[in-house]
């Protein structure tokens, strides 16, 4: 679990926390189980981040279930989301258009 009101970790086995309210690019995080980060960039609302650091190739757990893939490292406290997660049930052509969004 996290003390960060801003994150929630929904099930035990998850790797990655979801963002409750928006992150903005050097806040502070606690990841839970004494790990912190500080945010690199802004993060929106109901975006996920990573728990702990995620070796490319990796499965992103979230719900206790595989939700896709990490296309590259994603060091803890990272932004996981279009630009290093393939998803296991969105084709990626459909989210073309939002890998060069921000958010």
């Amino acid at each position: 679990m996290t003390d960060d009101p801003r994150l929630i970790l929904l099930d035990p086995r998850d790797n990655v926390l979801v963002v409750r309210s928006r992150l903005r690019a050097g806040d502070a995080l606690d990841l839970g189980g004494g790990a912190s980060s500080v945010a690199d960039k802004d993060v929106p609302l109901a975006h996920k981040l990573a728990r702990r650091a995620i070796a490319a190739g990796e499965k992103i757990l979230k719900y206790g279930a595989p939700i896709g893939v990490a296309t590259a490292d994603i060091p803890a406290g990272a932004h996981v989301h279009v630009h290093n997660l393939r998803s296991d049930y969105t084709p990626t052509y459909t989210l073309d258009s939002e890998k060069g969004d921000a958010a």
